[in-house]
């Protein structure tokens, strides 16, 4: 591919930013175009998130054999999935192997974090500046930073007092943490809290879980693999790509055609409990209106209560894990192994911090306002600055020094998610206003990075060398994205990632498109066909 250059030719025709899921892939197909590339890493090897989150229990949430990569029948092939649901381990081994096979590392510089990066009008490229003191310039600046990958850290009067160890599962040490005999403290029960505390709670002392929102969650039931299993993955890899591309969520099933009150009680018991059994997240699919309609979703939730109270055996703790301010799955749906069964261990406390707040962080422990729980270490598992905080922490500024985090002061805006306007040849993969986090993430990861590859072709054959969001577009997706997500429930989890609401002074807007991988697929292919509507194409 011949890329026209501007007055002043950049040392490289693009900086991906990230060597996860959406870096590797990226790399792969600019070379494939003939693109000079390279991969600015922040950590020491690839994997992105699975690189970062090596805390116990640490597992994926989509079943192995549709978390991977579509776009090489031949990886899939050679690649044997060992779980069901596969472990940090399994999929940072996956990832090396994909780096290794198709000789990626040597266009990534690891360890290497970017501090800012700025588009040079006089030339129509970027600048981007690193923590190594490097100044690189592309015409093409593409960031696969991730949606999870900025760790958000409370800041609890105190914390910096604490004579214990301290870690927060997105940066947990890569030599592990041992608490065999310790007191361990753990805040947050979302996803990352869920799959951690029970791991924690085996070889700890005693487990004190400081729980702020009670969550849902469905019973993974991950189990081994058997050769049978993969082998039949194998064999029906394209029926199983085409189901994902074309489903709601990126996974390899569809939602039920059926309403929830059309069938009878006894009944619709009956598909509760065979989703209970198998586990995972297809429990969300058992009905068509379980995202969309209240009553429909009052059910699966009085359901999923009833099953909390039937696992854990304490009546009062029980009640306290009742999730009471958000529809089931309005937060981020987690699945488990023997989580509620944990607070049935003598050693398992749970304190409820709406009723009893955290006070400070001494250096003994943490003090709520009824009592100081001592401490040896303290976990935090309270997520991310999702979404855009990975984005407004690298400094980018666009035409004319325009900030992104002034442009996303109100909170952030684009158009398809895949641009913003003033911000030429910048591209975000899963950014706010795709799928990303509310779909199977690879899947979203691929067709994002396949149709940003297609754009830069039709660029190069329009002659161009500048595209970029247009502002009545991007106003009017930014609408569509609002419209979507009010056509469903997952604006009433008022405490809920998606709308930022973790993170203190965030505006609380939803951010991904609720509207199904397979829509929103069909959308930008559309976009392509027409010729790009909507992004101005400039030299």
């Amino acid at each position: 591919m011949t890329v026209p250059q501007g007055t002043r030719g950049p040392a490289l025709d693009a900086i991906v930013v990230g060597a996860g899921f959406s870096g590797l892939y990226m790399l792969h197909r600019l070379r494939g175009l003939g693109l000079d590339a390279v991969v600015l890493e922040s950590g020491d090897g690839v994997g992105g998130t699975w690189y970062w989150n090596r805390y116990p229990g640490a597992r994926c949430d989509s079943e192995s054999w549709s978390y991977s990569y579509s776009f090489s029948p031949e990886l899939e092939q050679e690649w044997t999935w060992a779980e069901r649901y596969p472990s940090q381990p399994e999929m940072l081994r996956y990832l090396d192997h994909v780096a290794d096979r198709f000789d990626l590392r040597r266009d990534i510089r690891f360890g290497t974090t970017v501090t800012a990066a700025s588009f040079r009008d006089a030339h129509g490229d970027w600048e981007v500046r690193t923590d190594t003191g490097d100044v690189l310039t592309a015409r093409f600046l593409i960031t696969a930073v991730g949606c999870l990958s900025s760790a958000n850290v409370p800041d609890i009067d105190g914390r910096a007092s604490f004579a214990g160890e301290q870690h927060h599962t997105g940066r947990w040490p890569h030599d592990g943490v041992d608490v065999t005999g310790k007191r361990v403290g753990v805040i947050g029960t979302g996803s990352t809290g869920i799959q951690v505390i029970p791991k924690l709670a085996e070889p700890a002392s005693h487990l004190t879980v400081f729980q702020r929102t009670p969550n849902f969650s469905i019973p993974a039931r991950n189990r081994p693999l058997t050769e049978a299993d993969n082998a039949s993955f194998k064999a029906h890899y394209g029926a199983i790509r085409r189901l994902q591309r074309s489903s709601t969520n990126g996974h390899p099933y569809l939602i039920a055609d059926r309403a929830t009150l059309s069938v009878p009680d006894e009944e619709r018991t009956r598909i509760y409990e065979d989703g209970w059994a198998r586990g995972g997240l297809q429990f969300r699919a058992a009905f068509s209106d379980m995202m969309v309609d209240k009553a429909a979703n009052d059910a699966a939730s009085d359901f999923l209560r009833s099953k909390i109270r039937e696992v854990v055996t304490d009546p009062a703790t029980a009640e306290k894990l009742l999730p009471f301010d958000h529809p089931f799955a309005a937060k981020r749906p987690p699945i488990d192994t023997e989580y509620f069964e944990t607070y049935n261990r003598d050693d398992v406390t749970l304190v409820d911090v709406r009723s009893d707040p955290i006070v400070e962080i001494t250096p003994a422990g943490i003090r709520t306002e009824s009592a100081e729980h001592p401490l040896d270490t303290i976990v935090f598992a309270t997520g991310f600055d999702a979404m855009t905080g990975p984005l407004l922490r690298m400094g980018i500024h666009g035409r004319d020094g325009l900030a992104l985090s002034e442009k996303w002061a109100a909170g952030p805006r684009t158009y398809l998610g895949l641009q913003t306007a003033g911000f030429p040849n910048l591209f975000t993969i899963t950014g706010p206003g795709s799928p990303s986090v509310l779909a199977n993430v690879p899947t979203c990861i691929e067709q994002h990075v396949d149709w940003i590859a297609e754009a830069l072709v039709h660029l190069d054959e329009r002659g161009a060398t500048l595209i970029e969001a247009e502002p009545d577009a991007e106003d009017r997706w930014v609408d569509h994205v609002n419209a979507a997500a009010d056509r469903t429930l997952l604006p009433l989890a008022g405490s809920s990632w998606y709308l930022g609401a973790n993170v203190p002074g965030k505006p609380r807007v939803f951010m991904p498109y609720a509207g199904g991988l397979g829509a929103y697929t069909r959308l930008c292919d559309d976009v392509a066909a027409r010729g790009y509507p909507g992004f101005a194409l400039s030299t």
